[in-house]
């Protein structure tokens, strides 16, 4: 597009002095132009950190009541008059009726709070358009992340880290300092170009949640579309048996443990194949492909995914004996007992197997439930690095172990049985043990010596490339061999 046909900027910061926010005691005045239920929830928090806040209304004797006492609930003329830093609490459509108050509000921090009714398909954010009714004053984004509960509740309840963004650094920098304040972590997205960003960020359903959810929806289909054909398609086309009862339940809880077990390796998957290529590049320098950081990023949603599957699983597990299928199995077991006069039916190997296969199972589900406890912010902040990083590894590779315990107690012997092969199709549980056996296999290699000692070193800095000799702190330099310094 030729440069004479662009558009001319919505907010024009050099028309823009920089905005002078006057400190009380209790920080800068805070107005709030607004009266809904985030206005509301604003105005409590704010008056919780001593703040002076003020709340522009229409009609200020009946919204008096509806506000904390520490608030002073006066009209939007006396509100942009006296506040220093300002919260536009309106929705888009009503932003050209406080065009009246641009001289009152020139110079002064004006902060957006507005979402988009749905996902912007081009033109200006709400942002930029408050900046073009107000051109003469700072407009910034922000707060438009959390919701009036979550105001109330404060962010130990929920998401801490706020985007703000605006073109005037002293303006951010007030907004952000307010954030502080009132417990949360701001976080700079850039110019006010962003805020069309940040907003539809806020619209978007499980942005980071598509891919894990499609993979284990696949993984289900598969597992259960192998179940239904080995045991109760070809039996009932080539034997004439009708195992249709199995569909609801026995078929969805053979499948969920396949499911939670293929999830779980697939979080540690992508660790293993990053380490293989550090040692591979003899650096930790080089980019890894697109792909493996995208998988790297989302392995707290697979893993969250996996435990959902592992509990359901435990569910359905629980609800087997309650079905009158199984009490119909029952009756016609003791029956056929009685009548062979079978005098003894304890199998000793069965029995054993079955108690370890539930123990594994409730190992692993009990260890699994600590991984996904640790991954809510409220628990994970509380933590420091070594030990997440204690309960996300060396737990998480502790539950997978156990997991696949589960797995191949419950397969037992039955793979070497000719009986366990129907139609020539293995059993469920050999396909699924595969990863889960490939990722243990391979975190052993990793903890050999030799392998672990270098990719310490790696992980320290050292590149392969490059003659570098890492030496103790105090130690005079060799001369002879070039000295660096590595980025920790």
């Amino acid at each position: 597009m030729p440069h004479g046909d662009m558009k001319k900027p919505l907010l024009q910061t050099s028309r823009c002095p920089e905005p002078h926010v006057s400190e009380t005691s209790g920080g800068p005045t805070v107005g709030i132009l607004g009266t809904g239920d985030f206005a509301r929830s604003l105005a409590v928090r704010l008056t919780r950190t001593g703040r002076a806040v003020l709340v522009g209304s229409r009609d200020p004797g009946r919204c008096s009541g509806l506000f904390p006492p520490a608030a002073e609930v006066t009209s939007h003329e006396d509100t942009a008059a006296r506040s220093d830093l300002l919260f536009v609490a309106l929705f888009p459509e009503h932003y050209g009726t406080l065009a009246g108050l641009r001289g009152a509000l020139e110079g002064k921090v004006l902060v957006d709070v507005s979402n988009a009714a749905e996902l912007s398909r081009g033109g200006p954010s709400n942002a930029e358009q408050l900046a073009g009714v107000f051109p003469d004053s700072h407009v910034v984004k922000g707060f438009n992340v959390i919701s009036a509960w979550a105001l109330l509740a404060g962010p130990r309840d929920g998401s801490r880290q706020i985007p703000i963004c605006g073109d005037s650094g002293r303006a951010k920098s007030a907004v952000m300092q307010l954030c502080r304040g009132m417990g949360f972590i701001p976080e700079d997205a850039g110019g006010l170009s962003a805020a069309r960003d940040v907003e539809d960020g806020a619209l978007r359903l499980f942005p980071s949640w598509g891919g894990p959810a499609l993979c284990s929806l696949g993984l289900f289909l598969l597992f259960y579309t192998y179940n239904f054909l080995r045991s109760v398609l070809l039996p009932y086309v080539c034997k004439g048996e009708n195992h249709f009862y199995r569909l609801p339940v026995e078929m969805v809880n053979a499948t969920l443990p396949a499911v939670a077990l293929e999830m779980l390796a697939l979080v540690y998957l992508p660790g293993l194949l990053a380490a293989g290529l550090q040692l591979r590049r003899g650096t930790k320098y080089s980019r890894f492909p697109c792909w493996l950081d995208r998988w790297l990023c989302l392995r707290k949603q697979l893993g969250l995914l996996s435990f959902l599957c592992a509990a359901l699983h435990a569910v359905y597990s629980l609800c087997l004996p309650m079905r009158r299928s199984a009490r119909y199995r029952l009756l016609n077991a003791a029956f056929k007992q009685v009548k062979d006069s079978v005098e003894n039916s304890w199998v000793e190997a069965e029995v054993w197997r079955m108690e370890l296969y539930l123990s594994f199972g409730i190992l692993a589900l009990g260890v699994l439930s600590l991984l996904a406890v640790t991954s809510l912010p409220s628990v994970g902040n509380s933590l420091n690095w070594r030990e997440f990083s204690f309960v996300q590894s060396r737990l998480g590779y502790a539950a997978l172990s156990m997991a696949t315990l589960h797995a191949l107690t419950f397969g037992w012997d039955r793979a070497f049985d000719p009986r366990s092969y129907p139609f020539y199709l293995p059993p469920s549980f050999m396909l699924e043990l595969a990863l889960p056996c490939a990722v243990l296999l391979g975190r052993l290699g990793l903890a050999l010596p030799c392998v672990a000692g270098r990719l310490a070193r790696i992980r320290r800095g050292l590149d392969a490339g490059r003659q570098v000799r890492f030496r103790p702190p105090g130690e005079a330099p060799n001369g002879d061999v070039p000295e660096d310094v590595s980025d920790v």
